[in-house]
């Protein structure tokens, strides 16, 4: 089997970054599911080089995108989608790009 590469790319990743516990917007933190910039590379790394001020995420209280993303609503059984939550308006995650679950469904719901 030919290499085409991925190893090298593997091997480059591993070298810079180490998993650690990353946010994500409506699932909160999950073990292991980020990337951060190890200890010998930190003079590469923005959020230590510079005075970086990174806000808490702040979720909308009647947004169900963590419901949406695991299967356990559909877009239309939240309250927000079509009504305060719309792709020109996006509230929460699951609407913000064209990609997200609510905007193709807001997109294609008919």
């Amino acid at each position: 089997m030919k290499d085409n590469g991925n190893a090298a790319a593997l091997q480059g990743m591993n070298q810079v970054f180490a998993a650690c516990n990353s946010d994500w917007r409506g699932l909160g933190i999950i073990s292991d599911s980020g990337l951060a910039i190890k200890a010998d590379w930190q003079e590469y790394d923005a959020l230590h080089r510079f005075e970086v001020k990174v806000d808490e995420p702040v979720e909308h209280k009647g947004c169900s995108c963590g419901d949406i993303l695991r299967g356990v609503k559909l877009p239309a059984a939240c309250p927000l989608f079509g009504v305060a939550c719309t792709p020109e308006n996006p509230i929460g995650p699951c609407m913000v790009s064209s990609e997200g679950s609510c905007a193709a469904y807001y997109r294609y719901r008919e």
